[in-house]
């Protein structure tokens, strides 16, 4: 698996090369990656009626697409992993493919002293009564883009305060640097994130 990190960027620009990636595997011409990045500041959606997640006067700019799930916000200081996979290679079973992408959340969090977890009947990954990753996926062809979002810096955290993250009402969300107490470096976080990502793949959704 090759990784990219292609630093700080446009959603839209992000959202291109992901196309051209997944195409190329669909088509046979190019295998799986993994995109990291951070965003520039946006809020993202899924293609859903219900958009009440949303709130007026919103302070960043708001693009629909094509992944599960209700607004969540992606801006600096926020680790964004875009993993390009071919589940026919892994299983064909998303449900799978999301419990792998929390296990992996888990375990960076973990490196750095944070005991993360899950909670029934939600996506994505919480510390104690806070959410500090958000999990969404696209799937064409059986060819999987989007992925997760791990909240790193503290700075990433207000512009939660003007949705409904994840359409879950009351929710807090927190990041890496409040639970561990600890200065975190977003180029070593990404370069970490990379080498843990590719070696769990092949230990829990091994390629057949």
């Amino acid at each position: 698996m090759k990784i990219f990190n292609l630093g700080r960027i446009e959603y839209q620009a992000a959202l291109d090369i992901q196309n051209r990636h997944v195409e190329d595997l669909i088509s046979g011409s190019g295998g799986g990656v993994l995109l990291l990045l951070e965003h520039e500041p946006v809020y993202t959606i899924g293609r859903t009626r219900d958009q009440s997640s949303l709130r007026d006067s919103l302070p960043h700019p708001v693009v629909e697409t094509n992944r599960g799930g209700q607004a969540t916000f992606h801006g600096p200081g926020q680790l964004v992993g875009y993993p390009i996979l071919d589940l026919n290679k892994r299983g064909r079973d998303l449900h799978s493919y999301l419990r792998f992408l929390e296990e992996f959340l888990i375990r960076l969090c973990a490196e750095y002293g944070v005991q993360a977890s899950r909670r029934d009947g939600l996506t994505g990954v919480w510390a104690g009564e806070k959410k500090i990753a958000s999990l969404g996926v696209g799937v064409r062809k059986w060819v999987a883009m989007h992925g997760f979002a791990l909240n790193v810096l503290e700075s990433s955290l207000p512009a939660f305060h003007h949705i409904t993250p994840c359409g879950i009402a009351g929710v807090e969300m927190t990041c890496l640097e409040s639970e561990s107490r600890k200065r975190i470096s977003m180029p070593e976080i990404t370069a970490r994130a990379g080498e843990t990502f590719s070696g769990f793949l092949e230990e829990i959704l091994p390629a057949r």
